[in-house]
């Protein structure tokens, strides 16, 4: 198991979302900070 720790802006998580499922990654944590 590997943890995996990305800032990112918010209009990028569909796209970061469906490529981290084409790798196949089960799960994700999304925290929204200002």
């Amino acid at each position: 198991m590997k943890l995996v720790t990305a800032i990112i802006k918010p209009f990028t998580l569909d796209d970061v979302k469906a490529a981290l499922e084409q790798l196949g990654v089960l799960g994700m944590t999304v925290s929204e900070v200002r």
